[in-house]
């Protein structure tokens, strides 16, 4: 490798005269040393597995150097660890981690799939292959959470759509003239169970530019109400959809399977004939407090394509702004369901946005990366990329813990910062000496202890040389890792076996226990032990 040398007195003028050499030239190291907890993640999840099984391999047996699923998996953890294209892959094919993500020997095994390799397979899926690997997704994160959460109460739909800009002369790239330009249109489906805060990715459907927004919401529907209610027979189904959803044959079809449904419709003169009395009453309720006013009320409407008269909820508002003219805002939503207007609204309908994270999570795994000419392979590419999303939200509730809930934005930097969260300056060598037993830890041990038993054997032990700071805790100042030994049997068990009591000094008064941590105390030693237990010091 060559030296990279700079003269120091260029960036700090009158300090040195001698010029850095910087050499990176250690062997058998990678930046990627927090892969290993995707690659226990995948295990508990099984979802390389299921996505493989769906592919179909023609190619002729004794020419084949890289199975299906040894390709599928170099692309899924390449994508959530930042590197979007397989150009990356000529430089990774002899990183170590991803040798040893991959089942190979970190050090003596054969280099992974170059660049060519893997623009072959991305191009050679078939449309049926396509719509096993959507089904194999679904059912992966159907099967996850049904053995997750044995109590489900409730599970919300949530559908969405994003705009994702072409540059090239792609297969179904057309001009929209709402996000003015040139793009696809992914719809993305999320599920959130009961009061949980994280909306998981089951569904990803690439679309062409100029399809209206309810394309394909229906097929989809109706592909996993079904699953939804087998898997989870006393669970109540809600779906929440954007206006742009909103169709006769929709609303039939919910109220046949006998599901929950808000969906927002664009307001009209029929409706705001409806809303004027209300919105008479927020204005005069604005120019009293000389702030922005709501009135909510409902309705009975039914529009001439409908089947039946239903519930319509209105949000008469008036938003009032400092240095501009107070402006009516009316909202409606249709539902089924009983519940005042006020609820109904802004805690059953407008959570929905929360999704709009999401999806921009997405684009940090490159679900924008569509540059393949042909559809079907930027549809796979987004399929990769949901994967990959699924693999680092397998990572969050190891992270804080399984009975901590979070607020709807705290805890996601997992997913929304791949590149940097998991990359670890990390050295491997082979050892023929056993690993060394781990005591059990305590229950607030975070991802690293948890995904780390679910880890498979290697050919070859990994020791981390890189010195790490240690930090003490403040109550007690001993370290972490003493810390996170349990001592529920140290009273019991005393060294020096069956006649230890008679060497036992003077009775000592027994010790208060500990004060309780605060939330915010907690917080921040969950988050100090992540450190210590999956991160070594940057190369």
């Amino acid at each position: 490798m060559h030296d990279s040398t700079t003269t120091l007195c260029l960036l700090f003028p009158g300090l040195f005269d001698r010029p850095l050499t910087a050499v990176f030239d250690l062997p058998n190291a990678s930046s990627d040393g927090g892969a290993v907890l995707l690659g226990a993640a995948d295990r508990r999840l099984g979802l390389i597995p299921r996505l493989a099984a769906a592919l179909v391999d023609d190619r002729q047996a004794g020419k084949v150097r890289h199975g299906l699923a040894e390709l599928l998996g170099q692309r899924l953890y390449g994508l959530a660890l930042g590197y979007e294209d397989a150009n990356d892959a000529a430089r990774l094919a002899d990183d170590p981690i991803h040798k040893l993500l991959l089942g190979r020997d970190p050090i003596q095994g054969a280099a992974l799939a170059s660049q060519p390799t893997l623009s072959r397979f991305e191009n050679d899926v078939t449309l049926g292959e396509l719509l096993r690997l959507g089904e194999a997704l679904f059912e992966t994160v159907l099967e996850r959470h049904r053995k997750r959460r044995r109590k489900v109460r409730r599970i919300t739909v949530d559908l969405d759509v994003t705009d994702d800009p072409t540059h090239g002369a792609q297969q179904l790239a057309f001009f929209n003239g709402f996000y003015d330009t040139w793009c696809y249109l992914p719809l993305l489906a999320f599920l959130t169970f009961d009061r949980e805060a994280e909306q998981y990715l089951f569904a990803a459907v690439l679309r062409p530019g100029n399809a209206p927004t309810h394309a394909g919401a229906l097929t989809l529907l109706k592909r996993i109400v079904g699953p939804l209610q087998q898997r989870f027979p006393c669970a109540r189904i809600r779906v929440r959809l954007d206006a742009g959803f909103a169709e006769p044959e929709l609303f039939e079809f919910l109220d046949a399977v006998g599901v929950e449904y808000v969906v927002a419709i664009a307001k009209h003169k029929v409706l705001e004939r409806q809303a004027e009395l209300d919105l008479i009453i927020a204005r005069a309720l604005s120019e009293a407090t000389g702030r922005t006013a709501q009135v909510y009320t409902d309705f009975v409407h039914a529009a001439g394509t409908w089947d039946r008269a239903r519930r319509v909820v209105c949000k008469a508002e008036v938003v009032r702004l400092e240095g501009r003219a107070p402006k009516l805002n009316p909202r409606f939503v249709v539902t089924n369901f009983k519940g005042t207007s006020q609820r109904i609204y802004e805690r059953v309908y407008c959570p929905r946005g929360d999704a709009e994270n999401r999806i921009k999570e997405l684009f940090d795994v490159a679900l924008d990366r569509t540059s393949c000419s042909r559809f079907l392979a930027n549809q796979f590419r987004v399929l990769l990329a949901a994967a990959a999303y699924a693999l680092l939200q397998e990572l969050r509730p190891a992270a804080r813990g399984p009975r901590h809930r979070l607020g709807a934005s705290a805890g996601r930097h997992a997913a929304t910062r791949p590149a940097q969260d998991r990359r670890a300056g990390d050295r491997l060598r082979a050892s023929a000496r056993a690993a060394p037993a781990c005591p059990r830890r305590s229950r607030s041990a975070t991802a690293g202890a948890r995904l780390r038993s679910a880890a498979a054997p290697v050919p070859a032990e990994v020791h981390r040389t890189t010195d790490i700071v240690r930090p003490a805790d403040n109550r007690t100042g001993r370290s972490l890792p003493e810390l996170l030994v349990r001592r529920r049997g140290a009273s019991r068990s005393r060294p020096g076996g069956a006649h230890a009591h008679a060497h036992r000094g003077p009775r000592t008064a027994p010790q208060p226990p500990p004060p309780r941590l605060t939330r915010s105390q907690a917080r921040r030693r969950r988050l100090h032990e992540w450190v210590w237990l999956t991160v070594s010091a940057p190369m």
